[in-house]
């Protein structure tokens, strides 16, 4: 009686642990690829793991692609063999080629499909408009964004009487003279990205980068270099001969977070998305806070423009795989998971509720959190324009490229800032032609 009453406990529980096996292979899977790696992949990672933990139903899948290009260009490549994601990450600048390609589902579409109620005004709009159409219609979800802010180094500058962050080029002007003069090696650094410097300038100064309302308006606009942004960019050269501004990149030995959490540089503008990582690797002691970029005098602020990347649900999957793609898009919109995001990145919410309920739980009071909140402030302040809202720009990653390269070549005293600015201009408009060539007959949502 032993031995059979062991045999049929034996037998049950070989039993339920299958009938477990077989409810693990009964969810429903689908596939995730993002283009984020190191520590903020180790992020994307855990994302999945926290849904795939709060449901039984699905079982998301989630494959690092190396970088931003890679996701996108891995997945162009899987697309035509067939074998492509049902979610994929693509970067601000792919926007434009997700739209033209078609092979989406649009967002709206996908959850009112999958019975979801989506509040889709309670984006924030400056982030929302980059990935909507021309009428206002989200195509993708938001999900890793950051905007360009300004870090500064109150230690550095308090020692030459400057107790607030300089709001204008004229005050940073004369707060790097005031710390050069003291003998500071490197007042402000900056870089080649144009993100951060023409791209960012223009948004919030207001002007625009292209014709066609940045693009929105139509696949044959052309660049436009801005008189303010062609001052701008001669003024920054000059400062750079005079050595009150120092170029730092990663192929130069240091990029800009770097030098500026060592306490080598006082001043640069970068992505609020490298705030984590300054805090993480500071210098001892080193006290600093972000603020909003500088405007030039006699200009108004406008909202600037995010960057980071949305998720894009691919055509051509079984219906069920878009069941548990609304799923986790519905799971990753909930307030906690933009806590979860802020929590152990750089990034922003990208919801009002999200930015609201992290407010208040008190999240930017801490010491490691202080001046974040300034990212969201800048995407808010205004709401976006036609020149804020975004670019519509094809073969963008190449002119991004473009504009590092001759920025570079005239620092480097090969040719001046005016020429270098007039070769991303017609170059950039080759470029343009060139994408219009490829999607010929189409057009723009």
């Amino acid at each position: 009686m032993h031995f059979r009453r062991t045999a049929l406990i034996a037998a049950m529980a070989i039993a339920l642990g299958a009938t477990g096996a077989e409810a693990q292979e009964q969810r429903q899977k689908f596939n995730w690829w993002y283009g984020l790696s190191g520590q903020l992949g180790e992020v994307m990672q855990q994302y999945c793991r926290n849904f795939n933990a709060s449901q039984t139903e699905f079982e998301i899948v989630c494959t690092g692609q190396g970088e931003y290009q890679d996701a996108l260009q891995n997945t162009i490549a899987a697309f035509r063999a067939k074998a492509h994601p049902t979610i994929v990450q693509v970067y601000d600048v792919g926007t434009t080629d997700l739209m033209l390609s078609g092979q989406y589902v649009p967002a709206r579409e996908l959850m009112a499909q999958n019975g979801y109620t989506v509040k889709w005004d309670n984006y924030i709009s400056s982030i929302g408009n980059y990935y909507a159409t021309s009428k206002g219609e989200m195509l993708s979800f938001p999900f890793n964004s950051s905007t360009a802010v300004m870090y500064w180094n109150r230690d550095a500058y308090r020692a030459v009487g400057q107790e607030a962050p300089p709001a204008t080029w004229q005050q940073v002007e004369r707060a790097v003279r005031a710390l050069k003069a003291e003998g500071h090696a490197c007042p402000m650094a900056i870089d080649f990205d144009s993100w951060q410097h023409w791209e960012q300038f223009n948004a919030i100064h207001n002007l625009p980068m292209a014709t066609k309302g940045n693009g929105f308006g139509g696949l044959d606009a052309e660049i436009r270099i801005a008189p303010l942004f062609r001052q701008h960019a001669n003024t920054l050269y000059n400062w750079y001969k005079e050595g009150l501004i120092q170029v730092r990149t990663r192929q130069g030995g240091r990029n800009l977070p770097e030098s500026f959490a060592s306490g080598d540089c006082a001043m640069m503008m970068s992505s609020i998305a490298n705030h984590a990582a300054i805090t993480r690797t500071q210098k001892q002691g080193l006290d600093w806070t972000p603020a909003m970029l500088p405007l030039y005098e006699g200009h108004s602020r406008t909202n600037s423009m995010v960057g980071g990347a949305s998720l894009w649900v691919l055509k051509g999957c079984p219906a069920e795989e878009y069941k548990g793609a609304a799923a986790f898009l519905n799971f990753i919109a909930q307030p906690q998971q933009e806590l979860f995001m802020a929590q152990n990145t750089g990034y922003i919410p990208v919801t009002r509720a999200g930015y609201e309920g992290i407010k208040a739980s008190g999240f930017y009071d801490r010491p490691e959190n202080r001046g974040r909140d300034i990212a969201v402030e800048s995407l808010l302040a205004t709401e976006p324009t036609e020149n804020s809202r975004g670019l519509r720009l094809g073969n963008f990653m190449q002119v991004r490229a473009l504009y590092a390269s001759e920025m570079q070549a005239a620092f480097a005293g090969q040719k001046t800032v005016d020429q270098a600015l007039d070769a991303i201009e017609s170059e950039g408009n080759k470029l343009l032609r060139r994408f219009e060539q490829t999607y010929r007959g189409k057009s723009l949502p």
